[in-house]
């Protein structure tokens, strides 16, 4: 079992890598697609069965067949070839990805990793009744306040569709 959560760690962090090296935008985003099934594999290894599928469907899904479409639709791979990024551009990118190592090993430096106690193990921690009682009791309000936010982006997108009487859209 170790060697298996090995083998999807480094396959994960070399499909998220191959998603920013990757030139051409729907290779990467094949690639990414391949790293939300690998994560879906570390749920089914947590036991969270779950969120698994939801991750399947979801993301690797709903969200990558529409940015694929969103890609092929908007040609964006022909006008790539024509630009240059920038020495400073490289400068930037360079210092932010510094400056998200330091944040993350700041945040880690004091995590504490748990070890396994077969005793007070319960096979049940990732079903969907159990997710369902923490969801609605302990993350109760920030559940809620997605909920408001996901409101709010409804509305906004179809204000922004809502076509005006004597608007011409071209």
């Amino acid at each position: 079992m170790e060697n298996l959560f090995y083998f999807l760690a480094s396959l994960t962090l070399l499909c998220a890598l191959m998603v920013v090296i990757s030139k051409n935008p729907v290779h990467s985003i094949l690639f990414l697609i391949i790293t939300f099934f690998t994560i879906s594999a570390h749920y089914i290894l947590l036991n969270a069965q779950f969120l698994a599928v939801v991750n399947i469907i979801v993301y690797a899904g709903a969200i990558m067949v529409l940015f694929l479409f969103v890609i092929m639709f908007l040609s964006v791979g022909k006008n790539e070839r024509d630009l240059e990024t920038s020495a400073m551009t490289k400068v930037a990118g360079t210092i932010a990805g510094g400056l998200l190592f330091v944040v993350m090993f700041a945040a880690l430096k004091d995590a504490h990793v748990g070890t396994f106690d077969a005793e007070n193990y319960n096979s049940q921690i990732g079903m969907v009744e159990n997710l369902g009682k923490v969801l609605y009791t302990k993350y109760l309000l920030p559940f809620e306040l997605a909920s408001v936010l996901f409101l709010v982006a409804m509305v906004g997108a179809v204000m922004l569709g809502k076509k005006e009487t004597g608007e011409r859209h071209f």
